[in-house]
């Protein structure tokens, strides 16, 4: 007789199947948070322009800012689907992940459950990462509270640990990998807990969106994590039994030379002036409405298009009047990577600012970003728009005969 073990070949097999459907879930997930921020342009801009009409001490005031406030959370409802999916907003430093999890160490103590106890094992003398801080401190902040809550009566240990490590992908049996990680130095933080454990059913669950073992309500927890981790360029791994506690490992890229320096800080924008025409180039008409109103307001005179080859017409009939385009990155046929092309083929020196549902890093991935004179992510305020106008027109020529 013939025997084979295809434990292993089995074990590739579920993993390869929950990453496709992981995959699946975050596409899922990015779109309806491209689309959904598309509606929020329109709920948050009329809020808006309201609220710019009416004094504080209108009847209508604080019904108003209860919209506004609403659509704010439902945006960052939104920017949790983007990171779920990959595509979240990313602002990247060189940092040092000791340093960054001991500053936590006081409000990570006052978050967990009383008898609790957390303890910290830190390896010295780690390379840098490039991250952005405030995404992992959400990361480190969700996993131990989610380690305070596994834990029986509240009592027990959460250990936070971190290392260096080389890895290859494939190499930890059920990690989760970004697609595109590679082989190489990894600094990993491990969050390990005393609790209750999960079952298999339960750890196969644990990263897809909205599921929880606890009250509704609670965002995407793990799942925002995920795609956090995956965002970076990282993994994640976990292990747990039950009964035996749970322990999270996240792999995140040790920074290079080549990687350092890539991100400088902008200069704060102008002084507003407002004067001129700006087109709007969006196939939306909630976003085209909104904002056409919205520059209005604010001095300028709006155009419109909801195609590109329109918008470009557009530009040529009006170059001399026109101060700036708003362009929006993802539309039907000619989309704002062709369209911008064409700009730059014919007006060189026009100002263009991108705007786009997903996070500047995924909406510019095939465009020059020296191109463009600014990015502004839906949906936006109106101070936020005002500001990016204004910069983008006093630091260009602002008009589009020029080129």
């Amino acid at each position: 007789g013939v025997a084979t073990d295809v434990t292993e070949r089995r074990r590739a097999e579920q993993a390869m199947m929950q990453s496709q459907k992981l995959e699946s879930l975050g596409i899922l997930a990015g779109g309806v948070a491209h689309d959904f921020n598309n509606l929020l342009v329109g709920i948050l801009g009329n809020a808006g322009l309201a609220l710019m009409d009416l004094t504080p001490t209108s009847p209508l005031y604080e019904t108003v800012k209860d919209i506004e406030r609403a659509g704010q959370r439902a945006a960052e409802l939104a920017r949790q689907m983007l990171a779920y999916s990959g595509k979240g907003k990313f602002i990247v430093q060189e940092i040092e992940l000791n340093e960054l999890v001991g500053e936590m160490s006081q409000l990570l103590r006052a978050s967990i459950a009383r008898g609790a106890v957390l303890q910290h094992q830190f390896t010295p003398g780690l390379p840098l990462v490039t991250v952005d801080a405030t995404q992992v401190r959400q990361v480190v902040m969700n996993l131990v509270v989610n380690a305070s809550d596994s834990l029986n009566e509240g009592m027990g240990a959460i250990t936070v640990t971190t290392g260096l490590i080389h890895a290859r992908p494939g190499e930890l049996v059920g990690a989760y990998y970004a697609p595109d990680f590679r082989e190489g130095d990894y600094v990993f933080l491990e969050v390990a807990d005393t609790g209750g454990g999960m079952t298999p059913e339960t750890r196969e669950l644990i990263f897809d969106p909205f599921f929880t073992t606890k009250f509704t309500g609670r965002g995407l927890g793990l799942a925002a994590v995920l795609g956090i981790v995956r965002g970076h360029r990282g993994a994640i791994h976990v292990s747990s039994e039950p009964g035996a506690g749970s322990r999270f490992l996240l792999l995140l890229p040790a920074a290079t030379d080549a990687s350092r320096g890539a991100n400088a800080v902008g200069s704060a924008p102008r002084a507003p002036r407002a004067s001129g025409a700006v087109i709007v180039i969006d196939d939306e008409p909630t976003v085209r409405t909104i904002t056409s109103r919205a520059l209005a307001a604010m001095g300028y005179t709006p155009l419109t298009a909801e195609a590109g080859g329109e918008g470009l017409a557009l530009i040529d009939a009006r170059a001399p009047v026109v101060a700036a385009v708003l362009l929006d990155m993802t539309m039907p046929g000619m989309d704002g990577a062709a369209v911008l092309t064409a700009i730059r083929k014919r007006w060189p020196v026009l100002p263009v600012i991108i705007m786009s549902g997903y996070s500047e890093q995924v909406a510019l991935e095939r465009i020059d970003s020296a191109a463009i004179s600014g990015f502004i992510q839906k949906p936006y305020d109106l101070e936020t728009l005002r500001l990016t106008l204004a910069a983008a027109i006093d630091g260009e020529v602002a008009t589009a005969g020029a080129g």
